[in-house]
């Protein structure tokens, strides 16, 4: 009795050990998976604020670079009144049109041009011109082949399609390349925009 109690107790007592061994190697790999984890989350979490950060000065960056070069010079084309394709129903559209066009590099000299232009030739020196008169001037040259190109876009359209958001968008973006077409690089449409809108 005495050696089976020896035997049982022993039995119990490796038993024991391996479940401690166990328990611990569990421990030990749980504390290890944890710090690893642990360190590849923080790597992870730096890699995406410097990403988010770089990303986000280029943001800025190229939203600067955007401003300087949507600065434009408006030229109002006036009220439209036109006819819609509607074949159902006759409907007329009241629209005001005026685009944005690109400036030049010699749309506004410096002072320094200015001054140096005065003092050319003999006499008086000739009046300053002013820069948004001259530009105006330019643009109504061209202002009849604007003006048909608007009616003629505008005019295809239905009174359906021209009531969507998606469907004015789409006639400013047919206006701008038709009109960019009248131009012919001598200036660039950045805008078209519609003031009164009216569908009747």
């Amino acid at each position: 009795m005495v050696e089976k109690d020896k035997i049982g107790d022993g039995k119990q007592q490796d038993f024991t050990k391996i479940l401690i061994l166990t328990l611990a190697s569990i421990v030990i790999m749980f504390i290890v998976f944890a710090g690893v984890n642990y360190v590849i989350m923080e790597n992870l979490i730096t890699q995406k604020i410097n990403t988010l950060s770089l990303s986000q000065e280029e943001l800025g960056d190229s939203e600067g670079d955007g401003e300087e070069i949507q600065k434009g010079i408006i030229v109002d084309l006036g009220d439209f009144i036109l006819n819609l394709c509607d074949e159902a129903q006759k409907k007329y559209l009241k629209v005001n049109v005026a685009i944005e066009v690109s400036q030049k590099d010699t749309d506004f000299p410096t002072e320094e041009e200015t001054k140096s232009s005065g003092h050319g030739g003999h006499g008086s020196a000739p009046a300053p011109v002013d820069p948004m008169e001259a530009i105006q001037k330019e643009m109504n040259q061209y202002k009849p082949a604007i003006r048909d190109a608007v009616i003629t876009n505008l005019s295809s359209k239905t009174s359906a399609e021209l009531a969507t958001t998606a469907g004015k968008e789409l006639a400013k973006e047919q206006i701008s390349n038709d009109i960019n077409a009248i131009l012919a690089g001598e200036r660039e449409v950045l805008r078209v925009s519609f003031g009164q809108f009216i569908i009747q």
